[in-house]
């Protein structure tokens, strides 16, 4: 699924991206709204990771939504 659609669709996927990243608050996803670059700051800020390894983790994430 691409990332527009992903963005469009984004209060369905917000269970799938909790489940994914549990630390991450319904306010934390209203915030960031389906956008990509908020998404990986806020999970490089809460789970204390690099910026190349929350793109990586969003990266396989992404690929395992379904179109």
């Amino acid at each position: 699924m691409n990332w527009d659609r992903i963005e469009g669709n984004w209060k369905q996927l917000k269970g799938n991206v909790k489940e994914q990243w549990g630390k991450l608050t319904d306010d934390h996803l209203d915030v960031i709204a389906g956008k990509r670059d908020q998404l990986a700051g806020k999970i490089q800020e809460i789970y204390g990771i690099s910026k190349d390894e929350a793109e990586k983790q969003i990266a396989d994430w992404q690929a395992r939504q379904k179109d």
